[in-house]
């Protein structure tokens, strides 16, 4: 039987940088997925799991910088596969990858990736996951050991295992992303990815020489030495998740951990940049 959820919609003012913030707080409770709108954010958490104090941890709820209101509404339990399948296009990203759902057709692109989303994020339509798409179909990562950080759906991980990363790994703090990782990888048949549920403290004592990672500003920023500590000499790290006025801020924290800037790609303000460890 399908899951009954809890819809929270947030007015935060301003928008930018509130919307960002209060979705990183919110991802730390039981919420499941979100939605950006013009002014603010749509919460998801399951009913069962939705209880009066959840918001209590919520600072920026109290921060007086913001002015923040919300309404609560009950959303009556739906198949979430029909939805998905009345809902979803397939995307193509410089005519080289396309991003589509089983029931699509087969498309003529060097690169073909199959997913199923469920609850998780990453179906490739959103600006962040389309950049970073771009930056690996224009990468050899052939050979590279890979992390995909924040992996959603798998997208990224899947693109860079199917131009020859290997091994791969693919991590997410989030249930349903792990789930939908694994099966999203078999679907499409890159046995050598390790799918992990976690966060950045899994990677201690590990190495890489591509790291992927697109979820938010506070989460990067508070990550970047993490990264930085595990990227390989001359290792390569693509950052998204922000938008352009925030490409200083995260590069102030690059630069302080040998990471330089090369270059970004921009769409609709947000950006995915790439950084190079020297």
């Amino acid at each position: 039987m399908a899951e009954a959820y809890t819809e929270y919609h947030f007015k935060i003012a301003p928008v930018n940088p509130g919307a960002e913030i209060l979705i990183a707080q919110l991802a730390e409770l039981d919420f499941e997925s979100f939605d950006e709108t013009e002014d603010g954010v749509k919460a998801y958490i399951q009913s069962a799991l939705n209880h009066d104090e959840i918001l209590e941890s919520v600072s920026i709820l109290n921060n007086p910088d913001f002015e923040t209101s919300y309404t609560i509404s009950l959303i009556e339990p739906v198949n979430w596969n029909e939805e998905w399948e009345k809902n979803f296009e397939p995307i193509e990203v410089d005519g080289l990858c396309t991003v589509r759902a089983p029931f699509h057709p087969k498309p003529d692109t060097a690169f073909d990736i199959v997913i199923e989303p469920k609850m998780s994020f990453g179906t490739g339509h959103h600006e962040t996951t389309h950049l970073m798409i771009k930056h690996l179909l224009k990468l050899d990562v052939k050979g590279l050991k890979t992390l995909d950080m924040g992996c959603g759906t798998g997208i990224l991980a899947i693109l860079a295992a199917m131009k020859g990363a290997v091994p791969v790994d693919a991590i997410d703090i989030d249930p349903w992303c792990y789930e939908n990782t694994v099966e999203n990888a078999e679907r499409n048949e890159v046995s050598h990815i390790k799918t992990y549920e976690g966060d950045v403290a899994l990677l201690e004592e590990k190495h890489y020489e591509l790291i992927i990672a697109n979820i938010n500003r506070n989460i990067l920023m508070a990550d970047i030495p993490a990264y930085a500590k595990c990227l390989n000499h001359e290792g390569i790290l693509l950052l998204s998740g922000f938008y352009t006025q925030d490409i200083p801020a995260i590069t102030e924290v690059c630069n302080q951990h040998g990471l330089n800037f090369i270059m970004n790609f921009e769409k609709n303000n947000w950006v995915a940049c790439k950084f190079v460890k020297n």
